[in-house]
């Protein structure tokens, strides 16, 4: 296949992700007014013989401070035949385009799983002292075509992105907690849990929880208990416009595109998440929760409902987004993944980010630069 590239409207982006049976929330046209302070560009690949559009990807420039040069990212990105035998025909333009652009470095992330670890591996793995790393345990399902596409990124010239690379803090995690939802049904899936997550959904039950969904006006309510979570946990919370923006800018695209879910008892609310769909892949992509209520159990009686609903919607996963690869009891990380391993499912480790530097001074400099933030 001959591909040429080329910039394309929103419109074109969204109709084509629509033809897919998912892609990354961050490859959607309306990402680029979640991150307003990103300049954006769409991107599209046609076949020449036929003319159609067979490819997409959402690009993201960040200026660097003082200069009219750029860092261009594309998040779980580009949309494209990643197993071609002629990938780096649909790579090459794409660096070029970049590059006269004014971008000086690229980073992407293919969205392409390398290995699955289903649960009963990984608590074998936690429950064996010499395990330290998701990676120590045999993977029970190893892609080997995405090996190909590892080598065929390094004779590229693309380099494998550290945790932080060249981003601007952007980073998304490279290992992933998913419920495969295709082909079974919701008993299954409930049977799949642990049986502390069963016990927990059922005391959640007893007392009286109920899961209710939000709407726009109820974001500050979300912002409240996403604040009492971000002292609790340490990290810096994302202020309450950023939800206001993502809210807008998503389902302006699509009035289903994302949703916020509450979990209350005795009228208040105790725990609160916001979920992200896009075709049959549906995450949970933040979470919060209050100091209080914990012993009603409002974490899991909401994840349990979201993933009904996911179901309800024909997704074909539940995607409970980022884990570390850490099975150290002793981590602070640990106790997510452990929350996580307990609905069944399974962890799933993506290739990474990549990097291309265009200019190998000025993506030196930048990572300099982003080492002594």
């Amino acid at each position: 296949m001959s591909l040429t590239l080329r910039t394309i409207s929103r419109e074109q982006h969204l109709a084509f992700i629509q033809t897919l049976p998912s892609a990354s929330h961050m490859q959607v046209p309306a990402w680029a007014d979640v991150k307003a302070e990103w300049r954006s560009e769409n991107l599209g690949w046609f076949d020449e013989r036929t003319g159609e559009l067979v490819g997409a990807g959402l690009v993201l420039y960040r200026q660097l401070p003082k200069i009219k040069r750029y860092l261009a990212y594309l998040p779980e990105g580009p949309v494209i035949n990643w197993f071609a035998p002629n990938l780096d025909e649909w790579l090459q333009p794409m660096l070029a385009h970049l590059k006269q652009q004014g971008a000086f470095s690229v980073k992407m992330g293919p969205p392409v799983i390398i290995r699955r670890w289903e649960a009963p591996s990984i608590k074998q793995g936690i429950q064996n002292p010499d395990v330290k790393r998701l990676r120590d345990i045999e993977a029970d399902f190893i892609e080997p075509r995405a090996f190909e596409v590892a080598d065929k990124l390094r004779r590229m010239g693309w380099q494998q992105g550290e945790d932080g690379g060249a981003g601007f803090g952007d980073v998304q995690p490279r290992y992933v907690y998913q419920v495969p939802l295709a082909n079974r049904s919701l008993e299954e899936v409930h049977a799949n849990f642990n049986q502390l997550w069963r016990r927990n959904i059922k005391k959640a039950e007893k007392a009286g929880v109920e899961v209710v969904q939000g709407g726009y006006q109820d974001l500050e309510e979300w912002q409240r208990l996403y604040e009492i979570t971000a002292v609790r946990d340490h990290f810096r919370p994302r202020p309450l416009g950023y939800f206001q923006r993502m809210w807008t800018a998503l389902n302006t695209e699509d009035p289903n595109r994302m949703r916020l879910y509450f979990a209350r008892h005795n009228g208040v609310n105790l725990s609160a998440a916001t979920m992200l769909i896009v075709g049959g892949h549906v995450w949970y992509s933040y979470g919060a929760s209050d100091n209080i209520g914990r012993e009603v159990r409002p974490s899991n009686a909401m994840q349990w409902r979201m993933l009904r609903d996911a179901y309800a919607l024909g997704a074909t996963v539940y995607d409970l987004r980022g884990i570390s690869d850490s099975l150290d009891e002793t981590d602070h990380l640990f106790g997510l993944i452990q929350f996580k391993v307990g609905t069944g499912g399974q962890a799933a480790e993506y290739l990474g980010e990549w990097d291309f530097p265009l200019n190998k001074l000025l993506h030196k400099a930048l990572d300099i630069y982003m080492s002594r933030r």
